[in-house]
């Protein structure tokens, strides 16, 4: 879900993957959603990478080694 800004809402807990490589300082973030939706559908990653045009070792490296997170970080926040 998101909100009128196009932020996530806060309870959908959104992923926190990079905005950039941290090589080559390509964006990389907008290609996160349709990435994830193809390989989970099952597609090969390979395939998927380079139909999104991420030709760069680095930058593919960026998406396929990302672990989320969030769900246990979110444990941490701190509540004012």
């Amino acid at each position: 879900m998101l909100v009128e800004d196009g932020r996530r809402a806060i309870g959908e807990l959104a992923m926190i993957i990079p905005i950039r490589c941290f090589t080559c300082g390509t964006p990389i973030a907008q290609y996160w959603d349709e990435f994830v939706k193809r390989v989970s559908q099952g597609e090969d990653p390979k395939k998927v990478l380079d139909d999104l045009g991420i030709h760069r070792y680095c930058c593919r490296k960026m998406l396929l080694t990302h672990v989320p997170l969030i769900k246990e970080v979110i444990k941490f926040r701190r509540i004012l």
